[in-house]
């Protein structure tokens, strides 16, 4: 029996880049609900106590079990979504650490922001922008519906969601603008790093 997360913030702790509102619907409806069919469908069968990641990884690529990948791989991404975002009064200078790793993958901070708006914008439909760990460098990746950056060969370092309920409330369908405002001011660097020296 699977239960939803506790955010690591207040929800209204994200303002006025997120409001308390949609994360109301983001946090308290949505992702309550892929929790909750998550119990029904797999009650009585052998996933019921397996972990959430293990049941991503015994259902992808199964379309017979596809509702049960998908409730279980957004409570992973969405699990992993809140943990990119810190308060904005907790916001910090980035590290000279992760700046490094910056500056050697994508030749200086302007091009790895405007890449990772473009990474969000330029993802059709729904789906995941992930600042991810390829090798020795940070890379991006693009990801429709539920699927994890994890299960493409890569180490995910951070997300941003990029389904319509993350944002429409705030932003209606300025994606870009939304994308901007969380890399200028809510994601989480030392997330980011902690996660690429894992």
């Amino acid at each position: 029996m699977f239960n939803l997360s506790n955010l690591p913030f207040e929800k209204p702790a994200l303002e006025p880049f997120i409001s308390e509102k949609t994360l109301e619907f983001h946090y308290g409806k949505h992702h309550q609900t892929y929790v909750d069919n998550l119990n029904k469908l797999i009650a009585g069968t052998d996933l019921e106590n397996l972990s959430v990641l293990e049941i991503i990884k015994k259902t992808a690529g199964q379309p017979e079990q596809s509702s049960v990948f998908n409730n279980a791989a957004q409570i992973y991404n969405h699990d992993f979504f809140w943990s990119s975002l810190r308060a904005v009064n907790e916001k910090k200078e980035i590290s000279e650490d992760f700046s490094s790793l910056v500056n050697a993958s994508f030749g200086g901070w302007d091009n790895f922001r405007e890449e990772f708006k473009n990474c969000a914008l330029t993802q059709f439909g729904s789906g995941w922008a992930w600042l991810v760990k390829d090798g020795e460098k940070l890379a991006f990746l693009k990801t429709a519906n539920a699927d994890s950056a994890f299960l493409h060969g890569v180490k995910p370092l951070l997300v941003i969601d990029v389904w319509e309920h993350a944002y429409y409330l705030d932003y209606q369908n300025r994606r870009a603008d939304f994308a901007l405002a969380l890399i200028d001011n809510l994601l989480n660097w030392d997330f980011a790093l902690n996660n690429f020296r894992s």
